[in-house]
């Protein structure tokens, strides 16, 4: 149990790290009222858990990389409210376009990814 807590801590580091990293970089190379940055972590995000998930065998990585790093990675959080500042600040249409973003294409690339994964493992 302690280990399981461990390599979710860890990935959890490292993927807060990660995120930070992302979500500056593509804040500062693509300026927007769009939060960009989110945008691109939390799709990143639902892609390669679905692959995580399409290839998952092992519930050690599991726990490491789907919980704790794409956890950490990821964040609903932020998204919400950014959602909410953008239409709050009269940016209606923008905060719109961010949430059927997010939401769609979180789906579809969690889908994607899965599918990946499993045609990546052969089943």
């Amino acid at each position: 149990m302690v280990f399981h807590i461990c390599l979710v801590g860890i990935g959890g580091f490292f993927g807060a790290i990660c995120r930070y990293l992302a979500t500056s970089y593509f804040q500062r190379k693509f300026p927007s009222k769009i939060p960009l940055g989110t945008i691109a972590v939390n799709l990143m995000g639902s892609f390669l858990l679905g692959y995580l998930l399409g290839i998952a065998e092992d519930d050690e990585l599991t726990l490491f990389l789907g919980t704790g790093f794409m956890g950490a990675f990821t964040t609903f959080s932020t998204f919400n409210l950014e959602a909410i500042k953008l239409i709050e600040s009269k940016e209606k249409i923008a905060g719109i376009f961010y949430i059927a973003i997010t939401y769609a294409g979180g789906i579809i690339l969690a889908f994607l990814g899965m599918l990946a994964g499993k045609i990546g493992k052969g089943a």
